[in-house]
C-alpha cells in the first residue's frame, strides 16, 4: 500500500492515478467537513472543486506532505470560510448559516446516523453541547480525523499547550456528563479517550 507522501510526489509529478486517489479517498470527507460550517451544499461542492482546481493547476508548486488530509483539511477550512464570509455579505440575517461550526464526536455520528436513534446517541448529542465550539471542534479533528497536535495547531491556529488544555478540559467535561447520564457510555467514551488528554 503506497504512502502518502509517495501519492503526494506522484501528484506533483502529474501521474493520473494520484489525483484520482487523493480525489476519491476525500471528497465525501470534505464534504461532510464542508457541512460542519453551512448548509449551503453548494458552496460546499464549489469550493472542494476551487481546491482541486487550485491543486492541479499548481501541482509543481506545492509543498511537501506525509498526511494529504491534513492539507486538504487545511487548504480546504480556510477557502470555505473566505466562501462563507462573502456569501454572508450577500445574503439576509436569518439564511442558513452557522455562527459556529457544528462539530460532533465519531460515536454520535455513528448512531445518529444509524436506524435507532437511541438514548445514547441523544446523551452525546446533549454531551457535546456541554462543550464549546473550539472544544467540540478539536475533539472533531482528535478522534474523527486522527490529526496530530501540531497539525491540529496549524488548523486551529492556537499553541501546542492550548491545544492539549482544550482536549483534556472537554474530555473532562464529557466524562462527567456521561457519568452523571449513562455509565455504559461513560465506560465506552473512557476507553476511547484514555491515550489522548
Amino acid at each position: 500500500m503506497l504512502n502518502d507522501r509517495y501519492i503526494w510526489e506522484d501528484f506533483k509529478n502529474e501521474k493520473d492515478y494520484a489525483l484520482s486517489h487523493i480525489y476519491h479517498q476525500n471528497i465525501d470527507f470534505l464534504f461532510f467537513y464542508g457541512r460542519k460550517f453551512t448548509d449551503d451544499e453548494d458552496i460546499i461542492l464549489d469550493t472542494i472543486h476551487d481546491l482541486f482546481y487550485y491543486l492541479i493547476q499548481s501541482r509543481r508548486k506545492l509543498g511537501e506532505t506525509d498526511n494529504i488530509r491534513f492539507y486538504l483539511i487545511t487548504a480546504f477550512k480556510r477557502r470555505l470560510i473566505k466562501e462563507i464570509q462573502n456569501h454572508n455579505k450577500q445574503v439576509s440575517i436569518g439564511d442558513s448559516y452557522h455562527n459556529e461550526p457544528e462539530f460532533s464526536f465519531s460515536i454520535e455520528e455513528d448512531m445518529i446516523h444509524s436506524e435507532d436513534y437511541s438514548k445514547q446517541a441523544y446523551l452525546i448529542n446533549q454531551g457535546m453541547n456541554e462543550l464549546n465550539a473550539r472544544q467540540r471542534e478539536i475533539l472533531y479533528y482528535k478522534f474523527n480525523c486522527d490529526l496530530e497536535y501540531d497539525q491540529i495547531c496549524d488548523i486551529m491556529s492556537i499553541s501546542y499547550d492550548t491545544a492539549r488544555q482544550l482536549v483534556s478540559r472537554a474530555i473532562r467535561l464529557m466524562r462527567k456528563y456521561l457519568s452523571e447520564n449513562d455509565f455504559y457510555l461513560f465506560f465506552i467514551f473512557s476507553r476511547l479517550t484514555t491515550f489522548f488528554k
